[in-house]
């Protein structure tokens, strides 16, 4: 039977998909200040995961003064819905929260330095231009590199692009070991990563699952019979894991080195 684009983008990408979740980093990051350090950095792709996923609402939906219709009814409700839970989802308690904002607060019970990501925000709010603002903190140049390759994405490239990277790029890249590690953690601080530890039960329920899903539906759409955006689409998403692995090794490098 012929493959289907969408399966071939897959089986075009599984080798740096598999060879990112073989990473050292979920391995060598197996204790409590393993956890915390990991989110010191890994919070910036919680992040900037937002600005991809509203850059392609701002694209695929009008959001500007007077309404008219943009594109599909279809492609409208699969990325409005993916934004509704990823912007107001609930939190351990039951009340609404972002992602993002949940992820703070895990970090914050955890003792783990938010530091940089609030003089990111701060220097946001402030009016400071996105690229200015990164090579304004005093990070690893590797995360700097996966910040500028998101908002490069997000803000210039055409959307099938932008849904590639989001769906296939920024997908669920939580393997099992990472989640026994995280489930011995929290048997031994309860009280200190039980906010993570949902977070991470949630992203992989939420963005492995239903999310995944409606994303995937998203990039066929917007690819629809064009090679050529299958193809742009593919490339996009490799680049885009390969970018990933340079966070990793940032976490690795100032962990362990």
């Amino acid at each position: 039977m012929m493959q289907t684009p969408i399966e071939q983008l897959k089986l075009s990408i599984q080798p740096t998909r598999e060879a990112l979740l073989a990473h050292s980093v979920y391995s060598q990051i197996n204790d409590f200040d393993g956890i915390k350090h990991f989110a010191k950095y890994h919070v910036f792709a919680v992040w900037d995961f937002m600005s991809l996923l509203k850059s392609l609402q701002m694209g695929l939906t009008c959001v500007s003064l007077p309404w008219v219709p943009v594109g599909s009814a279809n492609t409208r409700f699969l990325i409005n819905e993916i934004v509704c839970g990823e912007e107001s989802d609930l939190d351990e308690k039951g009340s609404r929260i972002s992602h993002f904002e949940l992820y703070l607060s895990a970090m914050r019970q955890m003792g783990a330095d938010t530091s940089k990501m609030d003089q990111l925000l701060a220097l946001l709010q402030s009016g400071s231009p996105i690229n200015e603002s990164i090579e304004a903190l005093a990070i690893p140049s590797e995360v700097k590199q996966f910040l500028q390759y998101t908002f490069e994405i997000a803000m210039h490239a055409p959307l099938h692009v932008k849904a590639a990277v989001f769906t296939f790029g920024r997908e669920d890249l939580i393997p099992d070991m990472f989640t026994q590690i995280l489930n011995k953690i929290y048997a031994e601080y309860p009280d200190k990563v039980s906010i993570f530890k949902y977070y991470i039960e949630r992203h992989i329920e939420v963005d492995g699952g239903h999310h995944s899903e409606l994303a995937i539906q998203m990039v066929s759409e917007l690819c629809g019979d064009s090679k050529t955006k299958w193809d742009e689409a593919t490339n996009a998403a490799v680049k885009a894991l390969k970018i990933r692995g340079l966070l990793w090794n940032a976490v690795v490098t100032e962990h362990f080195v």
